[in-house]
């Protein structure tokens, strides 16, 4: 995939490492901006999804990039700056640990990985290679989540009282037969996959670590969890309850996160897709006007060039896996009520 130069750079030399659905839909997004991203490869080692790849490419008019099976044997043919990862879950861990270790910068799907010890795993890795590791969930990467975060941080709201939050999609059948569903693959269900949009987000406006924990999870039969109820306490003694129902009528997504500070209520989605704030004495939920989304691989873009700070580093990852971890420990206990350790501290890039 050849681009020209922009504004007189170089154009970033761009690996991908997965190749399916959600690649795919990135994939879509690059090809708009060939002035500034050149894919030189692809790590897939799935026949029939890199033939569905290489058929995206080709619908663009654009020639599709060497294809290498083994991620291994790509770092060690292409000459690259950064590496995209949207593979199966279980693989983000070792992958992104590789990459980074190859000096390649990295913009990487959600989950970031499969549990809070692999996350302290990946920070030390960022930290001691020097790299830049992006968590792509448009929550965090949104201004919306970026806006309302700095507002609570900034304390002209006062503290958070309580959040709810929920996510809903018809998840459980489409994803019947996939590694979606397999969890030695996915790490989890509905709450680890669309719902971790959910956790992250939640996470990432609390902006604190949680001290408490109790949840029920539920498969309906399924391979693994398609619904879940969790109710936890923030450090600063906030309340915090989240549902998640993948089980839904066909068709049906959506979310709402309401956070309750003394000051002012405010409300977004998971995905960062609106904002509306509530504030002291006001007439009501008011819109608010946000400058324009620049999307996954843009804001990683605008990250690395130093134009903005890092909006959902590793340390963020951090905390939705341990929430994680804390929900399916309490579920496997009968809703018991989860001690969380205080996180031990590293430095954010």
């Amino acid at each position: 995939m050849k681009s020209a130069t922009s504004k007189g750079r170089a154009p970033l030399r761009l690996v991908l490492v997965g190749a399916g659905g959600m690649m795919r839909h990135h994939i879509t997004d690059l090809l708009k901006m060939r002035d500034r991203v050149e894919v030189v490869a692809i790590a897939e080692p799935d026949d029939k999804q890199a033939r569905l790849t290489r058929a995206v490419f080709v619908a663009g008019g654009v020639k599709p990039p060497t294809r290498i099976r083994e991620l291994d044997g790509l770092l060690k043919r292409v000459k690259a700056d950064a590496a995209f990862i949207a593979s199966p879950h279980v693989y983000h861990h070792d992958q992104t640990v590789a990459c980074l270790e190859t000096g390649l910068d990295v913009l990487l799907e959600k989950p970031m990985v499969m549990n809070g010890e692999e996350a302290r795993s990946l920070i030390e890795a960022r930290d001691r290679t020097g790299r830049l590791l992006v968590v792509a969930f448009p929550g965090s990467l949104s201004p919306s989540i970026r806006l309302a975060g700095g507002w609570l941080r900034s304390g002209g709201l006062g503290p958070i009282r309580a959040i709810t939050g929920m996510a809903f999609q018809d998840w459980a059948v489409n994803t019947v037969g996939t590694w979606r569903q397999r969890p030695e693959i996915s790490g989890g269900g509905f709450l680890f996959d669309t719902g971790a949009h959910l956790l992250n987000t939640v996470c990432d406006l609390a902006g604190e670590d949680f001290v408490e924990v109790s949840a029920t999870l539920s498969d309906d039969g399924y391979p693994v969890e398609v619904r879940g109820a969790v109710r936890g306490v923030l450090r600063s003694g906030a309340l915090v309850t989240l549902m998640a129902a993948g089980v839904c009528p066909p068709g049906v997504i959506g979310s709402q996160i309401d956070v309750f500070a003394e000051q002012a209520v405010i409300r977004t989605g998971i995905w960062g897709e609106r904002l509306e704030v509530w504030r002291s004495r006001g007439p009501g939920l008011r819109k608010v006007r946000l400058p324009r989304s620049l999307g996954v691989v843009d804001t990683f873009l605008a990250v690395r060039a130093g134009e903005i700070e890092n909006p959902c580093p590793p340390e963020v990852g951090l905390r939705m896996a341990r929430l994680y971890d804390a929900i399916v420990a309490s579920s496997t206990r009968g809703g018991a009520a989860i001690k969380l350790e205080k996180t031990r501290p590293s430095r954010p890039r």
